[in-house]
């Protein structure tokens, strides 16, 4: 785990350790002013998190993400698993609520449960064959860091062409299931 966090940092990434859900809620409040795009995930549901943050005075968007996209203030989403080499996030994001809370906010808040964490992305191929044999047409996403780009005048910019800022929040207990966000 330490070698994720040490990765994630490096490319830009804000990793904590979260220890209960609580703590998650009030992290995230603390974050944020404005919507927040709760995608449809099983852990995230199994978890309770949507009146969990609505009772904190969160404004969660569970539905029409294209109405609510472009003025979200934030993302949540779950991730199949975390790569240590490069301190990557994998999701499969085959729904377009996922595909939408992932690139149009501002911010991105991603749980991971670190005993989903691979050290390499080589441990991931088998993974991957599953998740193709379960679900030939379902979409997976790497994230690495916030998103970046040299295509202005090559000078890097943050946030252009997705989240400015990537909270990686990891969470025991979460799910151990790789396939599932």
């Amino acid at each position: 785990m330490e070698n994720f966090i040490i990765a994630a940092r490096n490319v830009g990434a804000d990793v904590q350790r979260i220890s209960n859900l609580e703590e998650l809620v009030a992290y995230i409040d603390e974050r944020i002013e404005g919507g927040l795009l709760l995608s449809p995930c099983p852990s995230l549901k199994r978890a309770g998190l949507s009146a969990m943050l609505k009772t904190a005075g969160v404004d969660v968007v569970e539905e029409e993400f294209r109405a609510h996209g472009a003025s979200a203030a934030a993302g949540l989403t779950g991730a199949n698993f975390g790569i240590a080499a490069t301190g990557t996030v994998v999701l499969e994001s085959t729904d377009e609520a996922v595909r939408i809370a992932t690139t149009l906010p501002e911010k991105h808040f991603v749980l991971l449960d670190p005993r989903k964490i691979l050290a390499t992305a080589d441990e991931a191929v088998p993974l991957l064959g599953d998740f193709h044999k379960q679900m030939p047409q379902a979409y997976l996403a790497y994230i690495t860091g916030p998103s970046r780009t040299a295509d202005i005048e090559r000078v890097l910019t943050i946030g252009v062409h997705g989240p400015a800022e990537l909270h990686i929040l990891l969470l025991e207990g979460l799910s151990e299931d790789l396939m599932e966000r």
